[in-house]
């Protein structure tokens, strides 16, 4: 399965790009990030299907680090081939992406810069996979 990271913005060279690099790397599973523009510019549509959509949102769905690696691997269980992370710029998403997406997911009510997110995210789909995988990075018990 292939987990792509869609983004708003130039990450450049910054502390978060370092996360994220440094996360993505961990992965065993196939991974793609697609920058795009502050405004503009079309979110690309899936390579491979069938595919899903999850739409980073404040007022998202929340998830634990187990219950998001559920969902995953339920997906990759399925033979969902990739999975579209959308990140929105300052604003967020516009309604259409919303409505299109398979699942919106917050990482909390708080308000986190999108550049974070990046990092986060990516955090986070390690985990999901390390989980997957039984691997020992996420212990049961700890908080997720």
């Amino acid at each position: 399965m292939l987990l792509h990271i869609v983004a708003r913005g130039k990450i450049g060279r910054s502390a978060e790009a370092e996360l994220v690099e440094r996360y993505l790397k961990r992965i065993a599973w196939k991974t793609r990030v697609t920058e795009l523009p502050d405004t503009g510019g079309n979110i690309p549509e899936a390579t491979l299907t069938p595919a899903r959509t999850v739409a980073l949102d404040e007022r998202g769905k929340l998830l634990s680090s187990t219950q998001f690696a559920e969902l995953v691997g339920r997906w990759r269980d399925e033979g969902v081939r990739e999975v579209r992370f959308l990140i929105g710029a300052a604003d967020g998403h516009d309604e259409e992406t919303k409505q299109g997406a398979d699942l919106l997911f917050s990482f909390g009510p708080a308000t986190w810069p999108h550049m974070l997110c990046r990092a986060m995210l990516a955090e986070q789909l390690f985990r999901a996979t390390a989980i997957l995988s039984g691997h020992p990075y996420h212990r049961e018990g700890a908080r997720s």
